[in-house]
């Protein structure tokens, strides 16, 4: 097992750039979700 950690592997590295609706969907998410604390307890609320 030592020896698969210690080699280098030659991968090629991908660009990965996510689509514009994407990045769309996850600010639009973030902004809707509220957590509330209540009693040592956590509540997560999506606001739509």
């Amino acid at each position: 097992m030592a020896k698969l950690y210690s080699q280098k592997t030659n991968q090629r590295q991908v660009d990965l750039n996510p689509k514009e609706e994407t990045i769309k969907f996850l600010l639009d998410y973030s902004k809707a979700l509220s957590v509330i604390n209540c009693n040592k307890m956590k509540f997560e609320a999506l606001l739509n």
